[in-house]
């Protein structure tokens, strides 16, 4: 008999979701976590009283992360305290001016009805499309198994709208967006979502287009940080038996047969299972854990194809004052021709920008308790990538963080230098170390139109007997809700094939 029926690798939100639903089904569960703390890039750590997030800094699209909770007999607001974010996004602009995103649909029409009627009209017909798009999407994509042309066909046939939005993967992001509006500072204020998928507005699918609508749809933070996701998911399982072990590395999935029989920890310990899902990188998982003397040709050039995702460092500061910022998030503009430009000159190059862009993340204007009294966490996403072109993260580091703090002391957060109490940086490479993420990849792989749905590595494997996919590595892909639907979907199948 089995130690467990089924061991999860990896303590992510899309493993943790995974687990939870196993357990609830009434399986044998054990979670494995190489590091000291669940979540990987939706976690939180603490510094001299600061709480940072490690990755993650907000939460949208709530809806498939409710249908996870339901399944655990509990719900999402039960378990987490969510608190709005409202305004839901501020845009900065060179000048200093500010362009402040209501959530409100209304409100957001009357607040571009200033710049332009025209532009307010267009932000009607944006909003309805994308409304119907997003329900769409959330419906099927976010709700199904996509692996191959008859789960797509299922898909099609319980939501036959999706058919009408397929055309949009045909396009780009920028030509959607462009489709709609035509003033340049609304068009700064939509650039920058693209990376979101880690690519630029001429990259990325058009049917991610839908992303500056869906802030408007609520932007949360859960109270004490972003940890209290997984955490969640932890707990919920452990209602049902299930058991997570921190600082336990897996180095080896056994393959017996075409069949998994378990997994090796990094101390040569041996645990069976009858099944195994795997919430760390494909490639990873693929090339590494399981050897590609187990897959057949073409799962070798299938999975050695597929490229990492982007990374991004992170500057984590402790600061003695409020910032003059309007919003949870606050980005410095940037056009859609600038973010292209930053990725074939900068980021394909292994370049630096001399004028950093990006995310200002203000943790405690939504919840205060993160720093001490009259303290305040600031945690930048500037632009950034893995490689550097003539030196390391390692050296450069020191001088990147200086670069950046310096030019948001001169533009976006006059004098924040000054304030600074409490510095912590995680580049590309600290990612790779810490999260065992290679290259730093916050995504896994890349998410262009050739790696999306059925052209993602399956969330049952095509490969090995008993092994399921659970994470950014899958459908639908990377970022908070997508990782745990790929959790509820992995547990899915896992309760349509184990029995």
């Amino acid at each position: 008999m089995a130690d467990y029926d089924v061991v999860v690798i990896g303590a992510g939100c899309g493993g943790l979701s995974a687990g939870a639903l196993l357990a609830k089904q009434g399986r044998k569960v054990l979670v494995l976590e190489q590091s000291d703390l669940v979540g990987g890039c939706c976690s939180t750590f603490e510094k001299d009283g600061y709480h940072f997030d490690v990755g993650a800094s907000i939460l949208e699209v709530i809806a498939p992360i409710e249908r996870a909770f339901a399944k655990l007999d509990t719900t999402f607001q039960a378990e987490v305290d969510l608190i709005p974010c409202d305004p839901i996004l501020s845009c900065i602009y060179p000048d200093g001016s500010h362009l402040t995103y209501p959530q409100d649909l209304g409100a957001t029409a009357a607040l571009l009805e200033k710049l332009s009627p025209e532009e307010a009209q267009n932000w009607q017909r944006y909003a309805a499309y994308f409304s119907e798009l997003t329900e769409v999407v959330l419906d099927t994509l976010f709700a199904e198994p996509a692996n191959g042309l008859l789960d797509m066909a299922q898909m099609v046939r319980k939501n036959p709208r999706l058919l009408k939005f397929l055309p949009t993967f045909a396009t780009s992001y920028q030509d959607m967006i462009e489709r709609y509006f035509h003033d340049s500072r609304i068009l700064q204020s939509m650039a920058y979502q693209s990376l979101y998928i880690g690519l630029p507005p001429e990259l990325v699918p058009g049917t991610f287009a839908l992303l500056p609508f869906t802030e408007h749809l609520g932007v949360y933070y859960p109270r004490g940080g972003m940890i209290q996701i997984p955490l969640a998911f932890q707990r919920c399982g452990e209602r049902f038996g299930l058991e997570v072990r921190l600082n336990t590395r897996v180095a080896q999935v056994m393959v017996q047969s075409g069949q998994v029989a378990g997994v090796v920890l990094a101390d040569g310990t041996e645990i069976t299972c009858d099944v195994i899902v795997s919430d760390i990188n494909a490639k990873t998982l693929y090339l590494q854990l399981i050897g590609e003397k187990h897959l057949p040709w073409l799962a070798r050039v299938g999975i050695q194809s597929y490229e990492y995702s982007t990374s991004v460092p992170m500057i984590y500061l402790g600061v003695d004052s409020a910032p003059p910022l309007d919003a949870h998030h606050s980005l410095i503009a940037i056009s859609m021709e600038g973010v292209n430009d930053y990725w074939w000159d900068n980021a394909r190059r292994g370049q630096l920008r001399d004028k950093p862009f990006g995310l200002i993340c203000w943790p405690t204007r939504s919840d205060p308790s993160l720093a001490p009294e009259g303290q305040h966490v600031l945690n930048l996403i500037p632009d950034g990538f893995y490689r550097l072109s003539g030196t390391d993260w390692d050296k450069e580091k020191p001088r990147y963080v200086e670069r950046v703090i310096n030019f948001l002391s001169e533009s976006a957060v006059p004098g924040l230098a000054e304030h600074v109490k409490v510095v912590e940086c995680a580049t590309p490479l600290d990612f790779e170390r810490r999260l065992l993420l290679p290259e730093g990849a916050i995504y896994a792989l890349q998410e262009d139109a050739a790696a999306q749905a059925m052209f993602r590595p399956s969330s049952k494997s095509k490969s090995i007997r008993g092994l399921y996919l659970a994470g950014a590595s899958t459908h639908p892909g990377g970022g908070v809700p997508a990782t745990i639907a790929s959790g509820a979907i992995a547990a899915r199948l896992i309760e349509r094939y184990e029995q």
